[in-house]
């Protein structure tokens, strides 16, 4: 029997106020949550102590879970700009730490993690909390959106990258079969 190998994956729904993080494990086709939460940073702080502290906490979560790959939802530009720039600069900030940990960062679409999650990529939010508690097998509802959205997307990877390595497989075989002939 082959041994199936272990991956690691960091979800992230960044903000500047709230962090949301989902670390998963993947072993063949069981996803299994590891860890998950919110960095919260307080209000009121000057922007760049608030960046310094999601900066410092991304960190220690990487150093802690050593993730095989990070996945973020895509940065969409909403009618708040002054939000839009918020979440653009944690973004910056966790995309930073991933890059000096050596962890390749992935990005996908609201409508993508939605479809993954729910099997709709118009879900509500409530569908997609209540998915991410059935896929990993948590006792209780989520309290935080930020983290079921952070497990959202991780699991949208860990989904999306099984497919494309099925791909990749599928066409290995099919150059082996051609080359004998």
């Amino acid at each position: 029997m082959r041994e199936q190998v272990c991956r690691v994956i960091l979800g992230l729904d960044p903000g500047t106020a709230s962090t949301g993080f989902g670390v998963i494990s993947v072993v063949g086709n069981r996803l299994q949550a590891l860890d998950y939460g919110v960095m919260q940073t307080p209000a009121g702080m000057a922007l760049e102590k608030r960046l310094e502290l999601i900066f410092t906490d991304m960190n220690e979560l990487l150093a802690k879970h050593h993730p095989t790959a990070t996945a973020v939802e895509s940065l969409f530009f909403n009618v708040n700009v002054r939000t839009a720039l918020a979440v653009g600069h944690a973004r910056g900030v966790t995309l930073l730490a991933c890059s000096r940990a050596g962890c390749e960062v992935y990005e996908y679409t609201p409508q993508q993690i939605k479809q993954a999650v729910v099997g709709y990529g118009k879900a509500t939010k409530e569908q997609v909390m209540e998915m991410v508690r059935v896929l990993l097998g948590l006792p209780t509802a989520l309290k935080s959106d930020h983290a079921a959205d952070a497990l959202g997307v991780a699991i949208c990877h860990a989904n999306t990258t099984g497919i494309r390595e099925g791909i990749r497989k599928a066409g290995d075989a099919e150059a082996a079969r051609r080359s004998l002939g």
